[in-house]
């Protein structure tokens, strides 16, 4: 909750401005003062504003619009961030005070924010909110004082409040999204969409995170990442990506949720509008209060009985072709709107506002359903479309070991991992670390792509230390003289003497006979097991199979 612990008072409010300024509260509190600059007239104006009558006969003169945004300022205990005051009853324009003596905007003031301003009933200042500071829009302490207690009136926010138990365990957002959107990319780079070890783990899952980047164009038809874009959001700080995608989500007519929602089967030619039902969802979650837990179910049916057509404009609940993925019930009919529209609702909530850094989430127990949500601390930034303040930096380097392993952090560069990717096999990937292996199959694709080892050295050295010299020697050597050691499984002969080597290659079965291994080994072709222990027999000459290791050897055990 916001605290009015340290609160500005009125004098705190007005002590940065001219003299000029504090002319035009007093004239538009209809004061008559006067001194010779702003030092010796502030204390003057603040004890005369300062008066309860005073104070409840400007505010009760105030326009419907501004005695609202007051009120609604009141009820929040003073206190509001000033991003979504300002979008909510409109901005400030920024003038100097010369321009403002000339134009005099508070005679014709744009928005209630701009009435509230000039007549010092709001400030504007960084505030302390759970140990963090926020830009807010505020009422000073004293002047809230005067004010009187205003009674909730009209519609009020639609479900109610969580209760503590039904917030016990908590789930807050993260911006992992982007570090999956930076994988599926250099998956789709490398023309294999199900590369990464770990994405049956993914948060959001896959089809999600592919659908996001589709929807943003980054992915063409033939599931290839369009260069031009994907390097510049790569290369983005994660405060600006995420900032981009909750934008591009917004906006999005083409990322639709409907046919994302687990459970739910959508089938035929028919068509939704799915930025103007997010849109509607947005319009009824902007009615919460921030800071708030609120219960999921009730929410889901206060939109039910506000506006049950919320994606449906026509109401037309008879065309769309939806069933449940389980049964396979049709869910034709506004019976269904519960497992079809109120669990959209939740899915946005849960989903698509969780994974994009809006919301927080919270359940009675750990493992336990979801049922309560709040406003994210990132979420009035992040909805004004401007980067977070307190994103996490990538500044961890790729790190190159002498094995041809190669690690990064998830706080390494993204643009470092998509390109150091194209050389890899892909080993693991935990939450917070990804592991490549340097192969001469991984190098050879690398090469079928056009890509250099002296593109891997300046890759490794600019994202992190140069490689280790038997690393570089290796690369080097191998792109000179291509694959200079394999280690392969085989299939081995081993016979007692000598002599029925010589019999063995010297008979029809000679030709399954590979490469010697000293005078009584040999490699075999592991398919030609079955004939050459024949042909063994043929010569007098038992065989047995013992698997070693996954290794099959064929052993000679006694002559006939």
């Amino acid at each position: 909750m916001y605290t009015r612990n340290d609160m500005p008072d009125l004098e705190d409010r007005l002590r940065t401005h001219d003299l000029g300024f504090l002319r035009i509260v007093a004239d538009l509190w209809g004061l008559d003062l006067d001194a010779p600059d702003a030092r010796s007239f502030l204390p003057k104006l603040t004890r005369a504003l300062l008066h309860q009558g005073l104070v409840q006969e400007v505010v009760e003169s105030l326009p419907d619009e501004a005695r609202q945004a007051m009120d609604i300022l009141v009820l929040r205990s003073g206190l509001m961030p000033w991003s979504r005051f300002i979008r909510s009853f409109g901005g400030l324009r920024d003038v100097g005070p010369g321009k403002r003596d000339r134009e005099k905007p508070y005679l014709e003031p744009i928005s209630s924010t701009e009435i509230l301003w000039y007549r010092g009933l709001i400030g504007r200042d960084f505030l302390r909110r759970e140990g963090e500071l926020q830009e807010c829009a505020y009422i000073p302490d004293d002047l809230m004082e005067l004010l009187p207690p205003v009674l909730p009136t009209g519609p009020q926010p639609p479900g109610r409040p969580a209760s503590p138990g039904e917030t016990s365990f908590v789930i807050l957002t993260s911006d992992r999204v982007l570090d999956h959107t930076s994988t599926l990319l250099a998956a789709l780079r490398l023309e294999d969409p199900g590369r990464s070890p770990g994405l049956k783990s993914w948060q959001p899952p896959f089809d999600v995170v592919y659908a996001l980047l589709a929807s943003m164009k980054l992915i063409t038809s033939s599931e290839q990442p369009v260069a031009e874009d994907a390097r510049p959001f790569l290369e983005m700080s994660r405060a600006e990506s995420l900032a981009w995608l909750v934008r591009g989500w917004r906006e999005s007519t083409l990322f639709n949720e409907l046919r994302l929602v687990p459970g739910l089967v959508c089938e035929g030619a028919w068509s939704n509008e799915p930025q103007k039902a997010r849109s509607r969802v947005l319009a009824h979650l902007s009615e919460l209060p921030e800071d708030t837990w609120w219960h999921l179910e009730s929410f889901v049916k206060a939109i039910y009985e506000r506006e049950p057509d919320f994606q449906r404009p026509a109401g037309d609940y008879e065309t769309w072709l939806i069933r449940d993925a389980e049964t396979g019930e049709s869910l034709l009919g506004e019976k269904h709107w519960e497992q079809v529209d109120g669990a959209l609702v939740r899915y946005l909530i849960t989903g698509p506002m969780h994974w994009l850094g809006l919301i927080d989430l919270a359940a009675p127990s750990e493992g336990a359903p979801i049922c309560a949500f709040r406003f994210s601390s990132w979420s009035s930034t992040l909805l004004m479309g401007q980067p977070i303040e307190d994103a996490s930096v990538e500044d961890q380097p790729l790190e190159a070991f002498s094995d041809g392993t190669i690690t990064a952090s998830n706080f390494t560069p993204r643009i470092a991992r998509y390109q150091v990717s194209r050389f890899c096999l892909w080993v693991d990937e935990s939450e917070d670390k990804y592991t490549y292996r340097l192969t001469p199959t991984s190098l050879s694709a690398a090469a079928d792509q056009g890509l250099k080892m002296i593109h891997l050295e300046t890759l490794l050295n600019k994202y992190g230390q140069a490689p280790p010299p038997s690393l570089s020697s290796a690369l080097n050597n191998w792109e000179q003289k291509g694959t200079q050691a394999r280690i392969r499984p085989c299939t081995i002969l081993q016979v007692e003497t000598p002599k029925i080597l010589q019999a063995l290659r010297s008979s029809p079965a000679g030709r399954f006979v590979g490469d010697p291994l000293g005078p009584t080994a040999a490699i075999i072709n592991p398919e030609a097991v079955k004939k050459v222990s024949a042909a063994l027999m043929r010569l007098g000459y038992l065989s047995e199979f013992e698997l070693i290791n996954d290794v099959m050897e064929l052993n000679h055990n006694s002559e006939l």
